[in-house]
C-alpha cells in the first residue's frame, strides 16, 4: 500500500470536516438512522411494560395534586424510583416496578435525593402529618432543609377543566373512559368531601381514598390535592405479587 493510498481515506474525512454543510447533512442522517433504530421497534411491540393487577390512572384530585407536585419542583429533591439495592429497600420499601409509572406523564424517576424517595410514601404517615410537614417541615423533622408550603392550605384548588386534562392524558395512552372525562370536575370536588356519595368514583377508581385531606372540610385547597396524591403513592399495587408476575412473564418470554 502506497503512502498516497493510505492518506486517501483521511483526505476524504478532512474534506468532510471542513465543509460545514456536508458535515451537518451527514450528522443529520446519522441521527435519523439512530432514531429509527431506537424508536421504530416500539411500534411493533404490543407493550413494553408488563401490566400488573391493581394499577389504575390517577383520580382527578390525585392528578391535580401531582400537577402541584411538579409545579412546586418537588421532584428536584424527591425521586420516585426505589432501586433494587438492599440499602434502598430497607429504607424505602420494595423496589419500584415499571408498571407503577406507566401512567405518569412526566415520570418522577431519578437518584438525586436531597429528601427521601417518595415512591412508597402513601399510607406511611397520616394526613395531619403531611399537612404539618408541608406547613412547617422543621416542626416534624428538625434537620429538614425543605422549604415551607403553608400557602397550599390557603390556596383554593383551581385546576380549570379537569376533563380537558384527562382527555389530553388519554391521548398519550392513559385509559380514562368517556365517563371518567365527563365526570372529572365533579370527581375532583367529591373525593375531598366525606359527605358526598362517592360509590361511583370508587367503582371507577379502585382504592381511591375519599376524605377531607387538609383538615378543613369547608374548603377544597391545593393542600387537599397534594396530600391526596402523596397518600396514593405506592398503594395501588401488591408489589410482592406483582414482582412475581413480572419475573414469571420474563421467564416465559425467554423460553
Amino acid at each position: 500500500m502506497t503512502s498516497e493510498t493510505a492518506k486517501e481515506p483521511w483526505g476524504r474525512h478532512k474534506k468532510l470536516e471542513r465543509n460545514i454543510a456536508l458535515l451537518g447533512a451527514f450528522a443529520f442522517v446519522a441521527v435519523i438512522i439512530g432514531g429509527i433504530v431506537e424508536i421504530a421497534p416500539l411500534f411493533w411491540i404490543d407493550n413494553t411494560i408488563e401490566k400488573v393487577e391493581g394499577m389504575r390512572p390517577y383520580t382527578p384530585l390525585e392528578q391535580a395534586g401531582r400537577d402541584i407536585y411538579v409545579r412546586e419542583g418537588c421532584y428536584v429533591c424527591h425521586s420516585q424510583m426505589i432501586r433494587p439495592f438492599r440499602d434502598e429497600q430497607e429504607r424505602y420499601g420494595h423496589y419500584s416496578l415499571a408498571a407503577e409509572s406507566m401512567y405518569d406523564h412526566p415520570f418522577q424517576w431519578g437518584s438525586k435525593r436531597t429528601g427521601p424517595d417518595l415512591a412508597r410514601v402513601g399510607g406511611r404517615y397520616s394526613d395531619e402529618w403531611h399537612v404539618q410537614h408541608l406547613t412547617d417541615p422543621r416542626a416534624v423533622v428538625p434537620e429538614s432543609v425543605m422549604p415551607t408550603y403553608a400557602f397550599l392550605k390557603n390556596n383554593d384548588l383551581d385546576q380549570g377543566d379537569m376533563g380537558a386534562e384527562l382527555t389530553a392524558l388519554s391521548r398519550v395512552g392513559v385509559p380514562y373512559s368517556k365517563d371518567d372525562i365527563a365526570k372529572a370536575n365533579a370527581d375532583l370536588k367529591s373525593q375531598a368531601d366525606p359527605n358526598a356519595d362517592n360509590a361511583d368514583l370508587i367503582a371507577r377508581y379502585p382504592k381511591a381514598q375519599v376524605r377531607d385531606f387538609d383538615g378543613n372540610p369547608a374548603k377544597l385547597s391545593e393542600m387537599d390535592a397534594l396530600v391526596a396524591y402523596l397518600q396514593v403513592l405506592g398503594t395501588m399495587v401488591d408489589v410482592n405479587s406483582a414482582a412475581a408476575q413480572e419475573e414469571l412473564a420474563k421467564q416465559e418470554k425467554g423460553r
